[in-house]
């Protein structure tokens, strides 16, 4: 996540009243609990989630010690050395490792018929735009073909938009164009890749390549689907939703469809003078962050209010099926959502984990109803599961200084959620999802971002990348899962779940505090075994188990205050069994490096880098593009081009090991 608006992330500010807040440092903890002791149990493969029996319900307080590790006497599985932190304009990796770069931001995805060329003035229009990569690629995934290592699709997220780069005159003028080159620059988006002689290249055209734009219908699944706060006037039945917006972080389902998360959304909606409480809760404000709502009366809240309830959701898309609609998740409920990550049970139920980038807001977990189905009956498994994510029981989590914590439904007449506090069925209580967990007492956040979970122990991860208003004045205090105030380094929290995915309580421990141990102030030292880094964001297990850890501070934070020794942006690799954590990979000046992953052989791993050469000016004034960055194609007056990154070894062997 790379956009840090205030608006959107101080919308939760009351304090719940419940036993897992805490007032004083003394009572923080970190807790561990031995793999030997919960990694037990049945487990799946690394690219189709975890099933686990284990047993978790020791006494958390029997395994209390100091600091992150789980152990230290386990050979580390990091094979590389790490690298110096680089303030470079330029990618950097360990000796023995090759980086290429492609499928940047304007080249065409390869819809037959429709191949428009990127220009490097940026004039590039609209409807060109829509048959091209968009910017700023955030959540990715591969999907092989034939279970090819060489030969697959990448689905891929545009998060947001620089409007400074985006038109070749930024924004001195503002027009209907405008608004729709940038809607057609957002969304989601399928290439076809293949290694060829040791480079990876985009096949053109592909029956696969597809664009997922503000004009896309996507289908409304669950509870939500045709409930009246969903009907607007050009879809009164409230079944049809056109496009996604602010997708982010990005899951990888069993059967085989992608999973992304519609995060920013609030922000692009304008509510004039006549904001309700609801929308308030949402981070609605009198302006937008962008100007669509001038030529684009959908993002007027006023004209539209339903609108607004239509964007703050997981969709699900099939990237091997070109023909497929792709549906938002509402049982999965509305929020900020960061992204998606699947578990699997013991009896093949899916269980989906999420949480929202904001301040003070939570983590959830949804349990299907139903078991995954398998491929049968001329039908894919994607196709079999087409209906999985729209039956179960969704959860948000409520983490106690004890170590324990426990997931409480948001379920319509159950507790509090009832008509007299607004939630008149299921589909209002998912649409308000945040209403209804501040009404359960669950735990706020610092800005929970990925997940990933671990295919080896069962056990979930979540990056909490900063909050630098925890404990401030009429903030919340810090609490034992957010246990510094003026948290500007981040942490990482994990936990597991009692017997299977799907139990109602679990154990949680954090896996390291982020920051330097040599600064000054206590709150900022961390207690990292290894390299620096501070704001964790992107997070994802390889095959092995090793767990590789992407960094966004802000542009305007680097290498300033306690940021000073953190350099560019970087991609971490930590061996969870020891806590070492080495510095893998560095990015271009002012980006952030979103996304991981793999082929299944492991030889390739892709990431993104996103907005480099990043700065507030570079939104307004398109004059000097290359100010900051020229990466990757270093023109002269370049624009700066978020783009995949191929990172292998120039051995062919597994990356990482």
């Amino acid at each position: 996540m790379a956009q840090d608006f205030d608006s959107m992330e101080n919308s939760n500010v009351s304090d719940n009243p419940s036993i897992h807040d805490v007032s004083a440092p003394e009572r923080r903890t970190f807790l561990n609990m031995g793999f030997g002791a919960a990694a037990t149990g049945l487990f799946s493969s690394w690219l189709t989630g975890c099933a686990t029996g284990a047993s978790a319900s020791a006494s958390a307080s029997a395994r209390a010690v100091t600091g992150a590790a789980l152990g230290t006497d386990a050979t580390s599985q990091l094979g590389f050395k790490s690298i110096p932190i680089s303030a470079e304009d330029k990618l950097r990796v360990p000796a023995g490792y090759t980086t290429q770069p492609f499928a940047m931001w304007g080249e065409p995805v390869g819809l037959p018929g429709n191949m428009p060329a990127w220009r490097d003035d940026a004039s590039n229009t609209a409807a060109e735009q829509a048959a091209q990569l968009g910017q700023h690629h955030d959540g990715m995934h591969y999907y092989a073909i034939n279970g090819s290592s060489a030969h697959g699709l990448l689905a891929i997220n545009h998060e947001y938009t620089d409007d400074g780069l985006l038109h070749p005159d930024g924004m001195k003028t503002w027009s209907a164009d405008k608004v729709k080159k940038a809607q057609n620059s957002h969304g989601l988006a399928v290439i076809e890749v293949k290694l060829n002689t040791g480079q990876w290249q985009v096949v053109r055209p592909s029956r696969y390549a597809r664009r997922f734009t503000m004009d896309t219908p996507f289908a409304i699944g669950g509870p939500a689907a045709g409930h009246p706060l969903m009907c607007t006037a050009a879809d009164p039945q409230g079944k049809t939703i056109l496009g996604t917006l602010g997708n982010c972080a990005a899951g990888k389902t069993p059967w085989g469809t992608y999973l992304s998360g519609e995060e920013n959304w609030a922000g692009y909606f304008a509510g004039g003078d006549s904001i309700s409480k609801d929308q308030g809760r949402w981070g609605l404000s009198k302006g937008a962050w962008y100007r669509w709502a001038e030529h684009d009366e959908r993002f007027d809240a006023r004209k539209n209010p339903n609108e607004f309830h239509r964007f703050g959701w997981i969709v699900e898309m099939d990237p091997m099926d070109p023909t497929s609609t792709p549906v938002k998740r509402t049982a999965l409920g509305r929020a900020a959502h960061e992204g998606a990550w699947v578990g699997v049970t013991q009896d093949g139920r899916a269980v989906v984990y999420s949480g929202e980038d904001a301040r003070f807001e939570y983590i959830y977990k949804f349990v299907s109803r139903d078991r995954i189905a398998p491929a049968g009956g001329g039908k894919t498994q994607a196709q079999n599961n087409r209906d999985l994510l729209d039956h179960g029981v969704l959860y948000v989590a409520r983490f106690d200084a004890d170590g324990r914590g426990a997931w409480l439904p948001l379920v319509h007449a159950q507790g509090p959620l009832a008509p007299a506090n607004g939630f008149a069925d299921q589909a209002e209580v998912v649409i308000k999802a945040r209403q209804a967990s501040d009404l359960l007492g669950a735990t706020k956040m610092d800005r929970p971002e990925w997940l990933a979970i671990d295919p080896h122990s069962g056990w979930v991860y979540c990056t909490l990348t900063n909050n630098s208003q925890r404990g401030q004045a009429n903030r919340p205090a810090v609490n034992a899962a957010n246990p510094r105030a003026n948290n500007t380094m981040g942490h990482i929290i994990r936990w597991k779940d009692d017997t299977d995915f799907d139990g109602r309580s679990f154990i949680w421990n954090h896996l390291v505090l982020c920051g330097d141990p040599a600064n000054v102030r206590a709150e900022a030292k961390g207690n990292i075994r290894g390299d620096l880094f501070a704001c964790p964001d992107t997070i994802a297990f390889d095959g092995r188990g090793l767990l590789w850890i992407g960094c966004d501070i802000a542009p305007t934070s680097l290498n300033k205050g306690e940021m000073v020794p953190m350099g560019n942006n970087q991609l971490l690799a930590c061996d969870v069994a020891s806590g070492e954590v080495r510095r893998f990979l560095t990015g271009p000046v002012g980006c952030e490096l979103t996304a991981c992953t793999f082929t299944p052989d492991g030889t390739t791993m892709f990431t993104n880098v996103q907005h480099p050469g990043e700065t507030p000016s570079e939104r307004t004034d398109p004059a000097q593009p290359q100010r900051f960055s020229n990466w990757p194609e270093y023109k002269p007056n370049g624009r700066p081009r978020s783009a995949v990154v191929a990172v292998r070894r120039a051995d062919g062997g597994v990356v990482g090991g």
